[in-house]
């Protein structure tokens, strides 16, 4: 008898892991068939899709797609929400409502909602969860309920090479400049300049860089070493594992960068 419940217990494992493959397997396909690109747009009929830009499958809700340009290289994640207009089936006139540059990411579950003008830079990227929004409630009758007062529209435009962290919101009449860092969790609105960080609800500027002074204030982490010309992917992986072995105790020490060079010579390249 236990022979027989340990039988039935492998064939039941052995179900389960096969039916996990195919379910795994068709949700990649479904995924896949259901990605909106320029060579198969679905039902969506963008103004513009840029080559090689792609929206992730399922998407958010999406309408007014007739003044949303999307250009080249866009990553849109899954649950993106794009909406130019109030509502669907809106003549919005002649020109595009919500416009994003080449190499934009928006990031799972962001929403960029444009009444108005919506203008996103290139090579600009969002974190999940991102709201960006053209459109606000107003709230000058107390007697009338919020939701139900005529909304205010400003129109946003957030420069090329940004980042905006997770949760960020980008309120109406907001104006980012080149390569603007937009913290976590921040809730923006106003002009903010280039080559800023902002951080906090409302955010304000915590750190500014300009060509005389650098950043300030200043970094509180080195700058990146960039990779030496010529440097193959093996290498770079032989030397993170002689890292590793280094930082162990009774190691040596090797400096990031740094190869060792067999034969007569220096012991060390950097």
């Amino acid at each position: 008898m236990p022979k027989n419940r340990n039988t039935f217990s492998s064939l039941t494992v052995w179900r389960r892991r096969v039916l996990a493959r195919a379910v795994h397997r068709g949700w990649r396909w479904v995924q896949e068939a259901g990605s909106v690109t320029a060579e198969h747009p679905g039902r969506l009929r963008f103004r513009r899709l840029g080559h090689g830009t792609r929206l992730a499958f399922p998407q958010g809700t999406v309408f007014g797609e007739g003044w949303i340009e999307l250009g080249d290289h866009c990553i849109i994640a899954e649950q993106v929400t794009l909406t130019a207009g109030m509502m669907p089936d809106l003549d919005l006139g002649p020109d595009p409502v919500l416009t994003l540059g080449d190499g934009v990411v928006l990031g799972r579950g962001s929403h960029v909602i444009a009444d108005t003008r919506v203008t996103i830079g290139s090579d600009t990227y969002c974190g999940p969860y991102v709201y960006i929004t053209s459109t606000n409630h107003s709230y000058d009758d107390p007697g009338q309920a919020v939701g139900k007062q005529w909304p205010r529209m400003e129109p946003v435009e957030i420069g090329p090479g940004c980042w905006l962290g997770t949760g960020a919101v980008i309120l109406p009449g907001a104006r980012l400049g080149r390569n603007v860092v937009v913290a976590a969790g921040a809730v923006v609105r106003g002009d903010v300049p280039d080559h800023a960080v902002v951080a906090g609800a409302p955010a304000r500027v915590v750190r500014r860089w300009n060509p005389v002074d650098g950043w300030q204030p200043p970094l509180r982490t080195p700058a990146p070493v960039p990779i030496p010309e010529g440097v193959t992917p093996e290498q770079l992986l032989a030397l993170a594992e002689l890292e590793s072995t280094s930082s162990e105790p009774g190691g040596g020490t090797t400096p990031i960068g740094c190869a060792e060079t067999p034969g007569p010579g220096p012991a060390s390249r950097c």
